[in-house]
This record gives C-alpha cells, sequence and structure tokens, in this order.
C-alpha cells in the first residue's frame, strides 16, 4: 500500500472507533476515549502520532490489514529499522461473544464453589447471570442470594476477564441486586446486606465508594477472589480514611491567556462565541458550546530551542495541526460548527449531538447559580482534576456556596445509571481533600474562607432522563452526604431551568447549607 491509502485507511478506521485501545506486541499502550492522534501521509511516509497525559509515540506505518474489526499495523519505531506489531481495536473488550460467554459461565461455577466452601453453614441458592433489563441486570455479573436460616445476603461476583469499568460498574449492580433481593423474599428472609466479589487487585475503587455507604441500611462486604485457586480476601469497606486520590494545581489563567493572545485573538475572528478553557501553562482548547473543535499549545520551532504557539484542530480524538495548506478547510469547519451547534440548529446533525454534557456544563459554567442560588456564581471551576491508581476523574464542576462550603456539581446529558455512584466517586475526593486543607494550598477559591463542613453533592439530568434506578441507589448513601438530584427542563439548551428537585428526608440541604 502507498502512504497515502495508508493514511486514508488509518482516516477511516479510526473516525469510527472512538472506543479503540491501541496495543504494541501484545500490551495496551493507548484507549482512544482519553487520547489524542494525528495521522500524516506527507514525504512519502506515513505517520501515526498517539499521545495521552502517560505517554506520546511516533510510528512509522508500513503494512495496515483490517480483520474482525481490528487494524492490525505493522510499523517502524523512529531510529530503528527492525519492525514491530501494533494492532488497533474498534472495542476494549476484544472478545468475541462465545468466549465472553464461556467465561462468564465459567466464573458463575467458580463462585458457586467458593460460597459453598467458604460460607459451609449457609446455603447458596443457584446463581444466575440471565437478562433482566425491566431490573437493568444483564450477563456481566454473577447473582445469587447466601441464607442460613432466616438471615441472608444478596451476593454478585464479577470476573476478572471484564473490563476494568465493568468492574468499577459492579458496586451500582449489586445495590440494585440487594434491593431486588429484598423486595422479593420479604416475608421468607431478612436479607441484611451484600457480598461484592471482584478480582484480586482490583477492588480499591469500588471499596472507597462502599466507605460512603450506609452502614444501618446494610452490611457492606467486600472480597477479591482469585479465580486460580478459588482463595478469598476480604477488604476492610468501612475503612475511608486513605483515599488514593491526588489533586493538581489550579493553573493561573491570566498568564496562560496572554501567552497565547494570538491565536485566542485568530480564533474569536472566526467564532466571536468561542469559548476558552486553560488545560495547562502550555495549552489552551477552544468551544462551541462544549464540543472542542481546536487547541493552541506551545511547541519548539525546528532546529531551534525556541517555542512557539501552533493550533491543532478536529472534533475528535484526530488532530491536524493548522498551516496554510489547510487554513481553508479549518475555517469551514469553524463556520459549520457555529452555523449547527446552538439551541435552535438541526437537531440530527452531528455537530449538534456530539457532546451533549459538555454543552450542559458550558451552561451551568455561565450561570452556575441556575442550578442553585445559594451557590456563589463568581467562584467555581470545571473539569478539576483529581486523579486516583485507578482512573482519571474530572470532576463536572466544583463551586461553593455563598457561606462557603464546597459543593460537588455532577451532570448527565442522557440517561445514565452510573450517575449517584460517580457522584460519590467525586465527593469523596472533594471531601478527602478538602478535610487536608489541600484546595487552598493548590490555589483553589483564593481569598475565600471555605467552609470547614463537609461538601455538599448535586446530580443534574434532563427531568425525563433521570435513570429510575436513582432512588434506589441514593436510598443506600450515607446520611453524612448532602445530596440533592436536580431535574432540569428537556430544553435545557436553551437555558437551564430546574423542574425537580429530591433530597433525603434527614438532613435537608438548604437548612444546612451554611
Amino acid at each position: 500500500m502507498t502512504p497515502e491509502q495508508l493514511t486514508r485507511t488509518l482516516e477511516d478506521f479510526l473516525a469510527s472507533a472512538h472506543n479503540a485501545v491501541i496495543l504494541e506486541d501484545g500490551a495496551v499502550l493507548f484507549d482512544l476515549a482519553q487520547s489524542k492522534y494525528s495521522i500524516s501521509g506527507e514525504r512519502n511516509k506515513c505517520l501515526l502520532h498517539v499521545w495521552s497525559p502517560e505517554r506520546n509515540v511516533v510510528r512509522r506505518v508500513i503494512e495496515a490489514e483490517i480483520r474482525n474489526e481490528t487494524l492490525r499495523l505493522a510499523v517502524q519505531r523512529l531510529g530503528q529499522s527492525r519492525p514491530s506489531k501494533l494492532e488497533i481495536f474498534r472495542e476494549q473488550d476484544r472478545r468475541t461473544p462465545t468466549v465472553k460467554r464461556l467465561a462468564r459461565l465459567a466464573y458463575q461455577r467458580i463462585l458457586q464453589r467458593v460460597l459453598q466452601r467458604w460460607f459451609p453453614s449457609s446455603h447458596t441458592a443457584p446463581l444466575r447471570t440471565s437478562m433482566d433489563l425491566e431490573r437493568s441486570f444483564g450477563p456481566i455479573y454473577s447473582r445469587g442470594l447466601l441464607h442460613q436460616g432466616q438471615s441472608a445476603f444478596a451476593v454478585l461476583g464479577v470476573n476478572g476477564q471484564e473490563t476494568q469499568s465493568s468492574i468499577d460498574a459492579a458496586l451500582t449492580f449489586a445495590i440494585l441486586w440487594l434491593d431486588v433481593c429484598r423486595q422479593s423474599q420479604e416475608g421468607k428472609f431478612v436479607v441484611e446486606g451484600l457480598k461484592l466479589f471482584l478480582p484480586v487487585g482490583s477492588g480499591a475503587l469500588t471499596r472507597e465508594r462502599m466507605a460512603h455507604l450506609n452502614s444501618q441500611a446494610a452490611k457492606w462486604h467486600l472480597y477479591e477472589l482469585e479465580e486460580r485457586d478459588d482463595s478469598l480476601k476480604e477488604l476492610d469497606a468501612s475503612d475511608c480514611g486513605n483515599v488514593a486520590t491526588r489533586l493538581v494545581h489550579c493553573i493561573e489563567e491570566s498568564s496562560t491567556r496572554s501567552r497565547f493572545a494570538v491565536p485566542i485573538a485568530q480564533i474569536q475572528a472566526l467564532i466571536p462565541e468561542a469559548e476558552i478553557a486553560v488545560l495547562s501553562p502550555a495549552e489552551i482548547a477552544f468551544r462551541c458550546h462544549g464540543l472542542e473543535f481546536a487547541r493552541a499549545r506551545l511547541a519548539h520551532e525546528p532546529e531551534s530551542f525556541r517555542s512557539t504557539t501552533e493550533i491543532v484542530f478536529g472534533t475528535g480524538p484526530q488532530e491536524t495541526v493548522l498551516c496554510e495548506a489547510n487554513l481553508d478547510r479549518f475555517t469551514q469547519m469553524v463556520h459549520s460548527i457555529g452555523e449547527v451547534r446552538h439551541p435552535e440548529g438541526p437537531r440530527d446533525h452531528p455537530l449538534w449531538r456530539l457532546h451533549p454534557e459538555r454543552w450542559l456544563e458550558s451552561l451551568v459554567v455561565q450561570n452556575v447559580a441556575a442550578v442553585d442560588e445559594i451557590l456563589d456564581p463568581a467562584c467555581f471551576y470545571s473539569q478539576v482534576p483529581a486523579f486516583s491508581a485507578a482512573d482519571r476523574a474530572m470532576i463536572d464542576v466544583l463551586a461553593v456556596t455563598r457561606a462557603g462550603r464546597l459543593t460537588v456539581v455532577e451532570l448527565k446529558a442522557d440517561e445514565d445509571i452510573h450517575l449517584p455512584l460517580q457522584g460519590l466517586d467525586y465527593w469523596s475526593r472533594v471531601a478527602w481533600h478538602h478535610a487536608r486543607g489541600e484546595f487552598q494550598r493548590f490555589g483553589y477559591f483564593p481569598l475565600r474562607e471555605l467552609s470547614p463542613a463537609e461538601p455538599l453533592l448535586f446530580l443534574v439530568a434532563p427531568a425525563l432522563h433521570v435513570h429510575p434506578t436513582a432512588d434506589t441507589l441514593l436510598h443506600y448513601f450515607s446520611p453524612q452526604i448532602q445530596w440533592e438530584l436536580l431535574g432540569i427542563d428537556e430544553r435545557w439548551r436553551q437555558g437551564v431551568k430546574i423542574v425537580f428537585r429530591k433530597r433525603p428526608l434527614r438532613n435537608p440541604v438548604h437548612q444546612h447549607a451554611a
């Protein structure tokens, strides 16, 4: 294949593979959901450049072949003549449906055996993995009931071959399974709580979330299961004192904007309504109603130690460096976005539909008091990084009440069963950093006196797109977490308007907002 054909093959495949993972010699290099890439076909070479916050690689592509939803590439590292193999899989879980089903059936038998071995005085009802769409259960998780006398525990487990996102999601479905067991076994058993089984080394995030559930509402037991020898280790699900998280220093925005004054003026001349997001001292992003279409960043001039600014553009993970040759294409793209990306735009257009949560976030950032009048509209941050060993969490909006109390605002534009526990995850990280005084030490909320009280949690979604399981999940939150579930008008692109609020019966938010 010619370099031009290789370039087109890569572009066509990656354009429809936003959840792809890239492996080199069998090892995972990148998750494209969290990475960027560019493809160059210049100088009679096809170069693939992929980067993320963790690594940056450039490979020359020699051959390409698409087989079974996988793009297989023969590549050369720069400075090396010997080729290596690069594989790009459309989906993170690369197994066939048959392999998945067999792995889940095998795990079901292992978990059944483990329950009988480790809980010999209890009776284990047959486990199941059947679909139950009415209750939101799929085939990924094995679930059952363990009972002794009139006492019982709901059981749910997930095998080590599932993706990390499925493992992290297990607690959501385990809580729902606990609630189903309590309803179905009422009058037969007292379902005291939950026993959740995860693969070895994967329970840190779940343990942190479980520590903030209501210990009076249920007994929470968390285990890591080694499938090779049926060994079991129980984790302390009540310990929330050592949260694996780190906060990123707040960026000084005014100096960064000054540094990029020229590209800012260039973009705003094309689209005056462009939103500017400071990502780091060396990079800013340009967005239209939350849709990122370009970035400006520092780059080194060729054959020089001096730095300059360059603009890259694209509405997905692919980025192209702006130059004279593609200026007309960039201008046309920006004008198309401006014509489509507005509340009255064509709803069936891809640019109108892309990244609705970022659109919602952009509206909340413009008027955070629309979420609640107690929030200070002059003091908030969006997309605050709070990383852990398990993931790269980005808190949608971190605000503060007029009385100085931190508030986590988690946004969903579409129906999402994981909204409550994802909000709980971010809340726990904010509470942990706040208890140690790290926000102001890292440059957030300068000149403000923050209340020592634990943060508030606002969960925001369109009223008709709040998942029906949200009430059940929130019922099991610890009483110390003061949360609100806010439903907004479905026409939120025309402006955020609250149409309903739900709060826990105890300690309503406004009663303790100060």
